[in-house]
């Protein structure tokens, strides 16, 4: 009952605290990827980035065979190439999204 004291109709909508609480390193680099990003380039410059998805998808390989070479950090950004490979697999959701939004 939606008017019992203490009822909240919060069943089945998204749980944003399980991402924040479970993946807080991983936010964290993700950020730490942004911001290295921004000092490099320009805030939120990836936005505009023409072929943005095919080439945030080559950069999330590129890391992601650093990975797999045995590279932990990636020597541009002194940052670990598992933050790049998670930065750009958020780069490419949010413009894959965008796009379907946009229709």
């Amino acid at each position: 009952n939606q008017h019992a004291p203490g009822a909240k109709m919060d069943g089945g909508k998204n749980r944003l605290g399980l991402v924040l609480g479970d993946f807080s390193l991983a936010m964290q680099g993700i950020g730490e990827v942004g911001t290295f990003g921004a000092k490099k380039y320009s805030d939120r410059g990836w936005l505009q980035v023409e072929g943005g998805k095919e080439r945030y998808t080559d950069a999330l390989l590129r890391h992601l065979f650093a990975m797999g070479a045995g590279e932990d950090v990636d020597r541009d950004s002194g940052l670990h190439h598992c933050k790049h490979l998670a930065w750009n697999a958020a780069a490419i959701a949010e413009l894959s999204l965008k796009e379907e939004k946009r229709g």
